[in-house]
């Protein structure tokens, strides 16, 4: 009642007149033009998570600009420093944020959803969003290494026996070596720091606590040494904890500056700093000729959730299951390619640590749910054998559904219904398991949902029958009718059809048939309509839109959604503008929002290729893997210089899943009801007697793996399967490797194939 009273327009328009400030309605009023009308104008989680992102980035203005004698982390030392090619002028720049160098490594355990982050200099973040613990050396001789000062450090992801982040810094004769891991405890997990180093004329190691992390300042207001002086305090609550005591510590304040330049003090218990800039160090000695080691834990109790979606603490404090247990049901990679075969494997650890508890897409700037990204990850679980995993997760669904069928990630996103829609049926087709009563409630509304929320009016616009313009977290622009929305809806009536027909509810099953049909009928008559000028023969983001980057979306009609038969001419032609038009470094270029080279994107396009039998997904492929950083992680978007991460979470597992996906394509896809074989495997791997193999892994006739080995010359392909009567068998098998004549056949018992050469 209030608001119906109050001018509130009329008065916020005179307090930004008599301020001498631009009208911020004004401002509103006009950047919705530049979108079409929609219920929803921006998601408050996109912009809360906006607001929460920029609140660091003044924050770092404040701090970091003026006191560059300090030691700052990797991207500040680059991002400002002008000789660097990462260097961004900060003029009239609001906040200053990482847009250079947006990578970090989390070690991780299968059954904690913890993510102690290493920055590419070894710089170590705990806690979530926390302060951090920086090693350096320093040289009886007062020379120090500082490896965020570094160019070039050495850096890897170590599997076994656990899971572990291991960064090598050197320079004029001084070495830091650090492995940083999760440990599960007897009773709180803890980040272990096992640091190492060497300097002829011996030294100090220097374990310094920073008020910062890899986004910028986070901080510490007071540090104190505990009574025993093996544990610092930081903040009145987190030990960290060495496994001996130092010879001396050091502490200092805002107003005294980074205790970098303190060194040389001689030894205090503690500090409090009310701007929240404390720094300490505790220097630990060695001598000449000798290698200093040292132990540090930081027990995570703050970080563990009080109650999930999925679990409740004290499932975390044992954890149930070990990297042994979890991978032992995974498939496996072999081909005569290292960095591929430790991209898989990475891969696959990233989505096992992301699925933990609930799925998420980030170690850190996105550690939330979103449906879309969990769709994503959890296929690339499921085909690849972890299926109980996927299914612990799929059961929280049904729960987060509104009321009104409305599977929200954020309001203003129309995908995720039909993206949860499909992942239920693909679900099903993988497993053979039926799905109980409260998925069947759960795809029943979602499929309602699509049906009401579709667009009516005048059969003549071309958005007759499309779902409503929305904001899209793909990023493909502002509000508008995006296809990306359109297929996903169309999958989800087709899967909810399929599986009302599997629990008999056959007129459920012909309603959702035949909403189906009608929105394929109103988005190719959408399609069809667009202006030429328009299109340039492709899809457009949305019937309103030129051909641009944004375009990226459409192709999901090919691929995952096989909604499109393989080479598609619209979609082949999309396929093409964006190879012409939008790739960078021989990656796809998304400019809207990422400005930076997207490695799942670019992977879906080469998912598309594969499809086609277009030999260029191979280049891809590869270009993807050069992308990717020495611990086999992918930023969400990647500088087109520094090729450090420019956006989002700097270990992505929707990169990681589509990297699993692709692949396990190359050996094992399915299209339509039948399975393809080998049609992706690479030339060079068949050039050498080294055997070829991946698997098990699931498809919609049961577990399949595959082996290409030369036995006398010959080359052999072998097929492992359990076809089991419970499941349809595949209508056809295909198996057609490179270089080879292919081979077409019904379903057959037979395993072992000679394979011909093809000599054309």
């Amino acid at each position: 009642m209030l608001r119906r009273w109050i001018p509130w327009r009329f008065l916020v328009k005179r307090a930004a007149r008599a301020h001498g400030i631009v009208d911020p309605l004004a401002i509103l009023a006009r950047l919705r033009r530049f979108t079409q009308p929609s219920e929803v104008q921006e998601p408050i989680e996109l912009l809360r998570a906006g607001i929460v992102f920029h609140a660091r980035g003044l924050i770092n203005t404040k701090a970091i600009q003026h006191n560059l004698d300090w030691v700052w982390p990797y991207w500040v030392e680059r991002q400002f420093n002008p000789d660097d090619p990462s260097f961004i002028p900060r003029s009239f720049s609001f906040t200053h944020v990482n847009l250079t160098h947006r990578n970090w490594t989390a070690a991780g355990h299968p059954d904690l959803p913890l993510y102690p982050l290493v920055d590419p200099r070894g710089l170590v973040t705990p806690l979530h969003d926390g302060w951090s613990i920086d090693l350096w050396l320093l040289s009886s001789k007062g020379e120090l290494l500082l490896p965020s000062k570094l160019e070039e450090v050495s850096q890897k992801l170590v599997f076994s026996p656990n899971l572990a982040v291991k960064t090598d810094s050197s320079a004029n004769g001084m070495k830091i070596s650090t492995s940083v891991t999760l440990e599960s405890g007897d009773e709180v997990p803890y980040a272990k720091i096992n640091a190492s180093c060497h300097c002829a004329e011996g030294g100090w190691l220097v374990v310094s606590l920073r008020p910062y992390n890899p986004e910028g300042v986070q901080f510490i207001e007071k540090i104190f040494c505990d009574e025993d002086s093996r544990r610092l305090i930081v903040n009145g609550k987190t030990p960290v904890e060495f496994d001996r005591i130092p010879e001396k510590t050091i502490f200092s304040d805002y107003d005294s500056g980074d205790v970098v330049n303190q060194l040389g003090n001689s030894d205090s218990k503690g500090v409090t700093c009310n701007v929240g800039m404390a720094t300490a160090a505790a220097l630990f000695p060695f001598q000449k000729g000798d290698k200093g080691s040292l132990e540090i834990r930081v027990p995570l109790k703050e970080d563990l959730p009080k109650k999930t979606f999925t679990r409740t603490t004290a499932a975390f404090r044992t954890p149930r299951e070990s990297w042994k247990d979890v991978l032992s049901e995974a498939a496996s990679l072999n081909v005569p390619d290292e960095k591929l075969r430790f991209l898989y494997d990475s891969a696959l650890r990233t989505l096992v640590i992301l699925s933990a508890d609930d799925i998420i897409p980030g170690t850190y700037t996105y550690r939330r749910f979103w449906f879309r990204d969990a769709c994503f990850m959890l296929n690339a679980l499921m085909t690849t054998g972890l299926t109980k995993r996927a299914r612990r997760i799929l059961d929280t669904f049904p729960p987060r559904q509104k009321s009104n069928g409305y599977f929200q990630s954020q309001e203003g996103e129309w995908d995720s219904n039909g993206q949860v829609l499909w992942i239920f049926d693909r679900y099903h087709r993988l497993t053979g398991e039926a799905p109980g009563r409260e998925w069947i409630n759960a795809i029943r509304k979602g499929a309602d949902w699509i049906t009401k929320k579709r667009v009516r009016g005048k059969d003549t616009d071309l958005h007759w029958g499309l779902l409503p313009p929305g904001f899209s977290a793909e990023h493909l622009g502002p509000n508008d009718y995006y296809y990306w929305d359109d297929f996903w809806g169309l999958a989800g009536l087709r899967a909810a059809s399929r599986l009302m027909n599997l629990i008999g509810e056959d007129e459920l099953s012909l309603k959702y048939n035949k909403e189906a049909e009608d929105f394929e009928e109103a988005i190719t008559r959408s399609i069809e309509n667009i202006p030429e000028n328009r299109s340039q023969g492709g899809i457009p983001a949305s019937p309103y839109r030129r051909i641009d980057s944004g375009a990226v979306g459409s192709l999901v009609a090919d691929y995952p959604l096989q909604i499109t038969r393989p080479g598609d001419r619209r979609i082949i032609k999309t396929t093409e503008l964006m190879i012409e038009k939008f790739f960078h470094n021989g990656g796809f270029f998304q400019d809207i929002i990422h400005s930076g080279i997207n490695a799942y994107l670019t992977l879906d396009i080469a998912e598309t290729l594969l499809r086609k039998g277009d030999d260029r997904y191979r280049e891809l492929l590869r270009n993807v893997a050069d992308l990717a950083s020495s611990t086999g992680q992918w930023p969400e978007a990647i500088h087109p210089i520094t090729l450090g991460g420019c956006m989002g979470d700097g270990q992505h597992g929707w990169a990681a899943a589509e990297w699993v996906l692709l692949i396990r394509n190359l050996f094992v896809r399915e299209e339509g009801n039948s399975l393809v074989l080998g049609s992706g495997i690479l030339p060079d791997w068949t050039n050498t007697d080294e055997p070829v193999f991946f698997g098990p892994t699931q498809t919609h006739a049961g577990p399949v793996a595959v082996r290409l080995f030369k036995e006398k010359g010959k080359a052999r392909f072998e097929i492992d399967a359990e076809f089991s009567k419970a499941r349809k068998p595949p209508e056809s098998i295909i198996i057609h490797v490179p270089g080879f004549k292919k081979i077409e056949m019904a379903y057959t018992c037979q395993k072992i194939f000679t394979l011909e050469e093809n000599q054309t």
